[in-house]
């Protein structure tokens, strides 16, 4: 049996590297696409150790010939679309990069598809966030969308772009609406790192407070590292389709702060600071997704629990922070 090629927007992301890792154990050739934007992105590649075995290729999500051109050089028979301006409170200070980017560089990029090889397997990384003022308790697949940021709202048309040429062009083209997922890859802009990094630092006395916005929002959290595995199980499916990947509960940021200092011995309490000013233009309070079509049809379900999930990561970036200053203390 031949080599699979798989090409990856979003390599150097958290989920990029986690997906990258995946595939090269199944014995993929892994391609991944790199937009010359940004400083050092190549460290979750490094750290996981894959960086030399996946080819980079020089492409631009806002760049249809280059994405042309690295269809054609790879020959790709699965793309895996998770190339994103990807945080929230970005999206409200660059609205229009992240229309173009999430929404529109999505489109690019299922033209180019469509073009180049319409035979190919497509997925798509769409997010809860696109629930955002949930209409539902739980949401599945069949719930109704009301995005509250420039985020979601570019998500949005990139998942409806998605169904479209699957039901215009006959593109076997999936979208993953995953729920949050974290590891110790993640940005430190995300809370989840932003939460660990700060224990890591006041554990180790190089700052004494944490400044956080609404703590009392509720997310379900969920290990990155499980969730590439639900991207790949739909490329495999014999039919393209939707699905929620998502752990069915959810656990509010107040909780993740309790266990994450909780894991160094510290009281939370005495470090959080509430900020007014980190609080979203528009909340979203709570999401929790509802995965049985995905364990139905995928046999997928999350493996990680979250306090395992958040101590690991607590724990990772103490071993940053003390590579970064090896006279603190152990």
């Amino acid at each position: 049996m031949s080599k699979k090629n798989a090409l990856v927007t979003g390599v150097t992301g958290q989920d990029g590297a986690y997906l990258a890792k995946f595939l090269l154990e199944k014995g993929y050739a892994v391609f991944g696409i790199l937009a010359r934007r940004g400083t050092d992105t190549l460290w979750r590649l490094r750290e996981l150790e894959v960086l030399d075995r996946v080819e980079i290729i020089e492409a631009d999500l806002i760049d249809l010939s280059s994405l042309i051109r690295a269809l054609v050089r790879t020959e790709a028979e699965e793309i895996y679309n998770l190339a994103a301006q990807s945080y929230v409170n970005t999206s409200w200070d660059q609205p229009l990069l992240t229309a173009e980017v999430t929404a529109l560089g999505a489109l690019r990029l299922l033209e180019a598809v469509r073009i180049v090889n319409p035979k190919a397997r497509f997925y798509q990384a769409s997010t809860s966030e696109m629930f955002g003022k949930a209409q539902e308790p739980v949401q599945d697949e069949q719930s109704p969308f009301y995005p509250r940021s420039p985020y979601a709202v570019s998500k949005l048309f990139a998942h409806w772009s998605t169904v479209n040429y699957r039901e215009s062009f006959n593109l076997h083209a999936s979208s993953g609406i995953l729920f949050n997922h974290e590891s110790p890859l993640r940005g430190i802009e995300f809370v989840t790192r932003k939460v660990s990094d700060a224990v890591a630092r006041i554990y180790l006395g190089e700052r004494k407070e944490l400044r956080l916005g609404n703590i009392d929002s509720q997310r379900d959290w969920g290990f990155a590292g499980d969730y590439v595995e639900a991207m790949w199980a739909m490329l495999q499916q014999p039919e393209p389709d939707n699905f929620v990947i998502a752990t069915g509960t959810t656990t509010s940021v107040r909780e993740m702060c309790r266990i994450a200092f909780g894991h160094v011995g510290l009281n939370f309490e005495e470090y959080v600071v509430i900020d007014p000013r980190l609080y979203r233009p528009a909340e979203v309070e709570v999401l929790v997704g509802n995965p049985a079509k995905a364990k139905a049809l995928l046999g997928w379900e999350h493996k990680t629990p979250l306090d395992t999930l958040i101590k690991a990561m607590v724990d990772a970036d103490l071993a940053r922070v003390g590579r970064e200053n090896p006279s603190r203390r152990d």
